[in-house]
């Protein structure tokens, strides 16, 4: 990565980054805490964003995203035509593993779970499309860094297919498995994965289930365009 930085942006986008569904809106000092940014500059940096419709702030004086950001993450889905290939395979594996099933892509220097078909157990793990999620930790994030040439902890083994099988990898409750989806031409399109409560997605069914993944990931290498 590049060291040329700029402040401005870095702030800005710390603020965009701060929202997420459980905090959709947030006063100037909820931002100010969220972003470890003085009050006064996330007031000005607010102020720019609204004018730009990247924030938007109600009569109470609470921030929330903005229609320009809806319009850009449009952009982002029409521009990656993958969806309605992605979506059945995660029903599918929903349907065969009963576990979570997502997709994600990088996103800087995090993952965001681009598509996702949650578990039908009343105990499951629970995703979100457009969570952002942190690259040091968990199956994905070790297989989209090692597919980017990243260096990745020696004592994770990567399958041939350059898959992961962690158990509680990110969280210790949780264990997953994930792969690479790559196209045609070789070009890392993000990362498929399954997940599941540690007590019930133990070693086997995560072995199973990799098996599937790895599958899906095949098929969907010759049916996802670059």
């Amino acid at each position: 990565m590049t060291n040329t930085r700029i402040e401005s942006v870095e702030k800005a986008m710390s603020i965009l980054s701060a929202f997420s569904s459980q905090r959709r809106r947030m006063s100037l000092a909820e931002l100010a805490e969220e972003t470890g940014l003085h009050k006064s500059t996330v007031l000005r940096q607010a102020n720019s964003m609204q004018l730009y419709g990247f924030l938007t702030r109600d009569a109470d004086g609470r921030y929330g995203i903005g229609a320009s950001v809806w319009r850009l993450g449009l952009l982002f889905r029409q521009d990656y035509q993958n969806g309605a290939t992605i979506r059945p395979v995660l029903r599918d594996l929903v349907e065969k593993t009963g576990e979570t099933a997502s997709f994600y892509v990088r996103a800087g220097e995090d993952r965001v779970c681009l598509y996702r078909e949650n578990s039908p157990n009343l105990i499951r793990y629970h995703l979100e499309e457009g969570m952002r999620l942190p690259m040091d930790r968990g199956a994905v994030a070790m297989v989209l860094r090692r597919s980017a040439g990243e260096p990745v902890p020696d004592t994770i083994a990567f399958t041939d297919a350059g898959s992961a099988n962690l158990a509680g990898g990110r969280n210790p409750n949780i264990s997953s498995v994930a792969t690479p989806v790559l196209s045609t031409d070789g070009q890392l399109l993000g990362a498929l994965a399954v997940s599941g409560l540690s007590a019930r997605f133990d070693a086997s069914r995560r072995d199973a289930a990799l098996a599937l993944v790895e599958a899906h990931a095949r098929a969907l290498r010759d049916q996802t365009a670059p």
